[in-house]
């Protein structure tokens, strides 16, 4: 692995990094590598305690994996970095059950698939990295090449995927639903899982899009999510966070009238700097949807709906980018306009939603379910941020060894933006290439740094 990593840092400084890198190829693959996983042996670890009182840093452990088969249409990635997402932090409490059952049934499909059912899952759904191998089938990737992952994983053998590859039977999130994930010195992904690594960005940047970015593509602007148009006005809750603070941004790029919802001032003066001018700290403002555990209260409901029309001078949502769930869904149905949509994924505060369906039915909205991004719209999402027009927000990065502390932070809602893990890399800033495209967007490359 030091060849490795010692191959991929000559290329820092160089004028022909692609050469430097083209090297990989000549390098033997790693017989083990150092993966952040889950133990099947942990699984009841937190049975009886409170979701809030379950500690990612209790079950997720960095230990020396197999490096498994390279199969067909695959790739094997040295991953320089990676980040935290939400489904991590699901799967190190083993809510809302032990992602094994994922990997036992994807195990049940093939001879090769079976790789997948282990008593240990290598986790992560991001990675930034370069291509060390691919299998027989690929074509587009070689060896050397600087790549970004999505985390769609599907095998494409029904038909219904062929029309969007996210309604395929087949179809399941990388280092959530399959093994072998990003938080890892290496990651064996599908080859229509790579995407170019955006040249500006260092390792740790480029690896923190992929699948907030797709997430919030898909669901705001992609025509299977709310199709977004110029004025339209889109409620973004949580719009400083990793998923909304993307949502924020295309917002903005397209046209459309963001009104962002925090939690704190330090929030909404980050939305700010990304150019959003109304903004509703729920916090400071005491919006409480509910009275008590089993009740919501329409009269917040109402003064919410108030409060964004005297921001917008009368106007209702077009959109709502709905992602904290329970807490919050009677309130997004309540205050989108009639005939609007609610546009929904995630349920970080709950699965099981209420709202007041007279507020639905009479008012001809519509709810619309959306999950991670089809490659196409990936691969759109992942243009946004090589061009600069969509920039990484990321806020912190930790080292491999202290992933736990990070999906700690990310569960308690601690950060803002998204979470970064150094998986190769061995200090933040590593991997840029363009530094005179870097040297026109580093402010806002930066903005949620330090917070």
């Amino acid at each position: 692995m030091q060849d490795i990593l010692e191959a991929i840092m000559a290329a820092e400084g160089s004028s022909q990094p692609e050469r430097e890198l083209a090297g990989l190829a000549g390098l033997p693959v790693p017989e083990s590598y150092r993966g952040v996983v889950v133990r099947a042996e942990d699984t009841r670890m937190f049975d009886g305690m409170a979701t809030r009182d379950k500690d990612p840093r209790k079950a997720l452990h960095v230990q020396e994996v197999p490096t498994p088969e390279l199969g067909p249409g695959e790739a094997l990635v040295a991953v320089m970095a990676s980040a935290i997402n939400y489904n991590t932090v699901w799967t190190s409490i083993f809510e809302p059950l032990p992602t094994f059952k994922f990997l036992q049934r994807y195990g049940r499909l093939s001879e090769l698939t079976r790789r997948h059912d282990l008593p240990y899952h290598v986790v992560g759904s991001d990675a930034a990295g370069v291509v060390l191998r691919t299998g027989p089938g690929v074509t587009k990737w070689k060896a050397g090449d600087e790549v970004v992952a999505h985390c769609l994983s599907v095998e494409l053998e029904d038909s219904a995927g062929h029309d969007d590859t996210m309604l395929d039977p087949q179809q399941r999130i990388w280092g959530f639903e399959t093994n072998f994930g990003g938080l890892a010195e290496l990651a064996i992904v599908k080859a229509n899982q790579l995407m170019p690594k955006p040249r500006h960005l260092s390792w740790e940047e480029a690896a923190s899009p992929g699948l907030v970015n797709s997430t919030a593509y898909r669901q705001l602007v992609s025509h299977h999510g709310a199709n977004m148009k110029q004025g339209d006005v889109v409620l973004i809750w949580g719009a400083s966070g990793g998923l909304g603070g993307y949502a924020t941004q295309m917002a903005l790029n397209g046209g459309a009238i963001p009104v962002c919802v925090v939690s704190s001032p330090e929030k909404a003066e980050l939305c700010r700097k990304m150019g959003a001018e109304l903004v509703i700290d729920r916090t400071a403002e005491g919006f409480k949807f509910w009275s008590d555990e089993h009740t919501q209260d329409q009269d917040e409901w109402r003064r919410f709906g108030e409060r964004i029309r005297q921001l917008t001078g009368g106007e209702d949502p077009d959109i709502v980018f709905e992602h904290p769930g329970r807490e919050t869904f009677g309130a997004s149905v309540y205050v989108a306009k009639k005939g609007g949509t609610i546009v929904t994924c995630a349920s970080t505060s709950g699965y099981m939603h209420q709202y007041d369906n007279r507020y639905l039915w009479m008012h001809l909205k519509r709810i619309v379910g959306s999950h991670f991004a089809n490659y196409h719209e990936a691969w759109q999402a992942n243009r946004l941020v090589a061009l600069g027009k969509v920039h990484p927000t990321v806020s912190k990065t930790y080292a491999l060894e202290q992933t736990g502390q990070a999906a700690y932070e990310v569960h308690r809602n601690a950060h803002q933006g998204k979470v970064g893990v150094r998986c190769l890399a061995p200090t933040d800033g590593l991997g840029v290439r363009d530094t005179e495209m870097r040297s026109r967007h580093e402010s806002a490359i930066n903005r949620f740094r330090g917070h």
